[in-house]
């Protein structure tokens, strides 16, 4: 049963909000010079694992007739898993996160509430705002890019005195926004029969392919030009590279997705632009952190 439940949490994407947490927590503590409380930190960290798969859970819930078509090998479409047992790892889950993410500090708590209600309200009716595509994609980049980042230098320091925090989680909102669709090409069949409206199913694929295609692009202009108007205090050089580095990358991504969008389609969530997705999450909040804490060694 529990690897079932490991299974039903999608490990895979529980390492991006725990990287997210991590480098938020180390770049909060080498801008401010703040004290780094290793236990609270930690508890933010296990706290973004847990509350993300969570919200993995409760869409699987609500996605049922989506991944019936799309996903059959998973938990509940296979019924491997029954809808209660569904539902009580889902709430303890929620109640877990929330209170681990009280005993770091007030600011951490009210952000992991937020984002819990805002994936609540992206999976579950009335709202279920995966049912428009801009929404959905809205709501993926607030939670996962914007207040991750907020929420990590939030365990360390107060994110109400530096706009700092908020232009850095603006770097990944703005990645998430374009990117977090390279999920929904494989599932066309699916959300058109459950009624959710998808950029592929609303544009189709070749043109959402383009449209998503600056999201790898946009955010790293935005880091670069975070050392210019001098609200990024990391270390600049540092900084800069990492945005080069993530520049190229992202151009890459970028002839992938185009290059064959049909692909997208075929290939799902193994498509290389999916993975390529989490790894430059990964890289982008690691180098970040490493480019504010190289200025602590010198």
């Amino acid at each position: 049963m529990v690897r079932l439940y490991w299974e039903f949490s999608r490990p895979f994407t529980l390492l991006p909000p725990m990287v997210g947490i991590f480098s938020g927590a180390l770049i909060g503590y080498a801008a401010t010079r703040a004290p780094l409380p290793i236990l609270p930190v930690s508890l933010a960290i296990a706290a973004a694992a847990i509350l993300n798969a969570a919200s993995n859970g409760l869409n699987q819930i609500y996605d049922l007739p989506n991944d019936r078509i799309n996903k059959p090998h998973r938990p509940l479409p296979s019924k491997r898993m029954t809808l209660r047992q569904a539902w009580w790892f889902v709430l303890v889950a929620y109640a877990v996160a929330l209170i681990m993410a009280a005993r770091v500090n007030a600011q951490t708590f009210f952000i992991y509430l937020f984002a819990a209600l805002a994936t609540v309200g992206y999976s579950a009716p009335p709202l279920r705002l995966k049912r428009r595509p801009w929404a959905s994609n809205f709501t993926i980049a607030l939670t996962r890019g914007e207040l991750l980042k907020v929420a990590g230098w939030a365990a360390v320091a107060t994110v109400l005195n530096s706009w700092e925090p908020w232009y850095i989680g603006l770097i990944y909102f703005l990645f998430l926004m374009g990117a977090t669709t390279t999920k929904d090409f494989a599932d066309l069949e699916g959300d058109r029969i459950a009624g959710c409206t998808t950029l592929p199913l609303k544009y189709g694929i070749e043109k959402s392919a383009r449209m998503i295609a600056p999201a790898f692009l946009a955010p790293w202009l935005v880091m670069a030009l975070g050392v210019w108007l001098k609200v990024l205090s990391g270390n600049a050089h540092a900084i800069l590279a990492l945005s080069m580095v993530m520049l190229i990358w992202g151009a890459y991504v970028s002839i992938l997705l185009n290059r064959d969008p049909r692909s997208l389609a075929r290939e799902g969530e193994n498509h290389p632009s999916w993975r390529h997705m989490y790894w430059m999450m990964m890289v982008g909040h690691l180098g970040l952190a490493g480019a504010y804490l190289l200025d602590l060694v010198h």
